[in-house]
């Protein structure tokens, strides 16, 4: 991934991602081509040296019997959305701006590894859960269901864990505008119904901003 240095990520961020994303793409190399499956993970930083994303996918998923040719990836997103060159101070002073599109975003590299075993897969439901209902005002838990239900359900799935071997993490926040083109996409995106985007785009905003090199597009 091209990581232009002002948009790295440093490794608070990149847990907090890792911790709060929604669904990531799990994407592997096969003997029948690339194959990708869109799943939740749960970040578990205690399994290996650097971690593991654990998820699972439905039995009838091809995917998981697939072996894997090399590393597996595991795509990671947070907040994203379009930023229009109408929002910068620039555009008024000179007109030299073009629209871009913000992100947050990591390439999680590393071994993946199958569990066809109904323990596992419960204990990583659970997790799954408790991460995503927690917070609400009437959580729903495993436990609410009946156990012959849910045994039944665990039976229909397979976990993968993603052993993490390197990570590419990537921020483009509009740290490489001028201050007022950064307050200027903040009010933007605010205004366009993405207060989390723009929140993030605010705690990025360099200490000591460096004039950028006008109408130059980054992705």
């Amino acid at each position: 991934m091209y990581v232009p240095e002002h948009f790295l990520m440093d490794d608070a961020a990149v847990r907090d991602l890792f911790v709060h994303h929604g669904a990531g793409d799990l994407v592997t190399s096969t003997s029948q081509g690339l194959v990708a499956t869109m799943l939740p993970f749960v970040y578990d930083p205690d399994a290996g040296p650097h971690g593991a994303l654990l998820g699972h996918v439905a039995r009838n998923n091809e995917h998981w019997r697939l072996p894997p040719v090399g590393e597996a990836l595991v795509i990671l997103r947070g907040p994203d959305a379009y930023v229009s060159p109408g929002w910068y101070a620039s555009k008024a002073e000179h007109g030299r701006v073009v629209p871009t599109w913000n992100y947050v975003t990591a390439h999680v590299h590393g071994e993946l590894v199958v569990h066809d075993d109904v323990e596992w897969v419960g204990k990583l439901v659970r997790r799954l859960t408790e991460k995503h209902e927690s917070g609400r005002p009437s959580p729903w838990s495993v436990s609410d269901a009946p156990p012959a239900f849910v045994a039944g359900q665990l039976r229909a799935i397979v976990g993968v864990e993603l052993r993490i071997g390197r990570i590419e993490a990537k921020a483009k926040l509009s740290q490489n505008r001028p201050a007022a083109d950064i307050d200027g996409v903040v009010q933007g995106l605010r205004a366009d119904g993405e207060p989390v985007l723009a929140e993030a785009v605010h705690e990025a905003r360099p200490r000591h901003p460096q004039r950028p090199l006008q109408g130059h597009v980054t992705a």
